[in-house]
């Protein structure tokens, strides 16, 4: 931690929760370069409804991100911000292709569900801490990537 912060949690346990907040910005900011990526190359018959839809997905992730990071700040940490920082971080691989729209949905129903783990992971820390604005965003965000994976999957059925 790098600023004096007394908000009525203890510094190991803000530390706790910098730590895994940090966890899930790096997996929302990877999933939303994803998922811009796909808005931008996506092709073939359905191209207009994911344009579309991609579209809304990102744009929300871009507002979750700076939401993350300002939870991250507020507890008094530095908000990590770097590629360098978020590869190390995500629990999602980059991608190093450009795939068909198909496996762009699969891939953002893996990523969506990717970024569920790492909140249930990271829930239990933030609810001992006890810190309830924290646990708040991340029941926020785990229902946002839950709702999105399945709608996601509908697509492929």
């Amino acid at each position: 931690m790098t600023e004096a912060v007394q908000i009525g949690i203890p510094e190991q346990e803000r530390a706790a929760v910098v730590e895994g907040l940090s966890r899930v910005l790096a997996d929302s900011y990877s999933l939303y370069l994803r998922t811009h990526s796909y808005h931008w190359n996506v092709v073939g018959p359905m191209f207009h409804s994911l344009h579309a839809m991609f579209m809304e997905e990102y744009t929300e992730l871009s507002l979750a991100v700076d939401e993350i990071a300002e939870r991250i700040r507020a507890l008094g940490a530095p908000a990590p911000g770097t590629f360098r920082e978020f590869a190390a971080l995500s629990s999602m691989a980059e991608d190093t292709d450009v795939p068909a729209a198909t496996e762009m949905v699969r891939r953002l129903v893996s990523g969506h569900e990717a970024t569920a783990r790492t909140i249930r992971e990271v829930l239990p820390v933030a609810e001992s801490a006890p810190d309830q604005v924290s646990t708040d965003l991340l029941v926020r965000r785990l229902d946002v990537h839950e709702k999105t994976a399945w709608m996601l999957r509908s697509l492929l059925a």
